[in-house]
């Protein structure tokens, strides 16, 4: 793609998508719209990628929004901007293959409810998490609320948004925002390492399992268990299920084909 706010290349099956608005990567109306256009184009090529991992720059992630905007705001232009955005957000959530956040320096407020929609999070050890909106007297706004709760407890949850205080990236790891923490500056390597793991995998077992994870989570058990019975009985008819099976029996590598 021609130079943007947000850029993606592909290689080995991997999509490497970067945050490009320095030097601190406001998630402003533009820049998202440039997300959601990556992602979308992403989906298009999905026969050529496995995985998606997903960086911002050398300062931050992603910190927040762009805040001068907020003086132009009133509730119904607010209302659209949200509900806008969480289109935008939705499009990295569900996005057909894992996406994993490499996350460096700042990842704060909409950049941190970003994060949150990725499936997995890797974090250089000096990066700063947080949500620090009501020092702004707002709050985490563009899914923070709802998504948190996959991942904090309440009060731990409360007593960040309610503080507006910074966490380092091992308390981020031990809140459970993170799932790991790497050497400063490796945070993209860790991510890629990930992802190429995943390329070799099943893909349509993969994908299945994020089409059942993501939704199973907020539904009753009954339902839950008839969605992800529902899901694992429709592989059987693929033909990597058998090759997967066959490869474990004859003791070599799978040759998936993606059908």
């Amino acid at each position: 793609m021609n130079e943007q706010l947000v850029n993606y290349e592909i290689q080995d099956l991997v999509a490497l998508v970067t945050l490009n608005n320095p030097p601190m990567n406001p998630l402003d109306p533009a820049t998202k719209s440039d997300l959601e256009a990556v992602f979308l184009e992403l989906d298009e090529r999905r026969d050529e990628i496995r995985a998606v991992v997903l960086c911002g720059g050398d300062r931050a992630f992603a910190a927040g929004a762009d805040i001068k905007s907020f003086l132009e705001l009133n509730p119904e232009s607010a209302k659209r901007r949200i509900t806008r955005s969480n289109q935008i957000f939705d499009a990295v959530e569900n996005f057909h293959w894992p996406v994993i956040a490499a996350i460096h320096g700042y990842c704060l407020g909409g950049g941190l409810e970003l994060a949150l929609c990725c499936d997995v999070r890797y974090a250089s050890a000096e990066t700063k998490f947080g949500f620090p909106e009501v020092k702004l007297s707002i709050f985490p706004g563009n899914g923070g609320c709802a998504r948190a709760k996959y991942f904090l407890g309440l009060g731990r949850f409360k007593e960040l948004v309610y503080s507006g205080d910074l966490i380092d990236a091992q308390q981020a790891l031990q809140y459970g925002l993170v799932e790991k923490v790497v050497p400063e500056g490796s945070h993209v390597e860790a991510a890629l390492d990930l992802a190429a793991k995943i390329t070799r995998r099943g893909p349509l077992g993969v994908a299945a399992a994020k089409r059942v994870i993501n939704r199973v989570r907020d539904l009753p058990l009954a339902e839950s268990l008839e969605l992800e019975s529902d899901h694992w009985a429709g592989l059987s008819a693929s033909q990597d299920m058998k090759e997967g099976a066959l490869s474990f029996l004859e003791k070599r590598k799978p040759a998936y084909k993606g059908r």
